[in-house]
């Protein structure tokens, strides 16, 4: 499942710099997460590190891309392996 960075984004700048994947960038108004690169950092840490760091609580998974822990393992390869 990627996750979801909600409009209570008061952006704080601390999730950006934990993403191991780089799949959060600034958006146009909030911090924003690319679900093609959201691991929900599965193959670098046992739980999500943007939603550790997190002081709002917006950081839901979202449910547009629900994915299993087979699907973000396959993704996290598919993410190091790439050229």
């Amino acid at each position: 499942m990627a996750l979801l960075i909600t409009d209570e984004c008061i952006n704080c700048d601390v999730c950006e710099p934990e993403c191991p994947n780089q799949a959060i960038f600034m958006g146009q108004e909030i911090y924003e997460i690319d679900p093609s690169k959201c691991t929900e950092c599965v193959g670098h840490f046992d739980e999500p590190q943007c939603v550790q760091v997190c002081p709002v609580n917006c950081i839901p998974v979202n449910p547009q891309h629900v994915e299993d822990k087979q699907t973000l393992w396959q993704k996290y390869q598919r993410l190091v392996t790439a050229p």
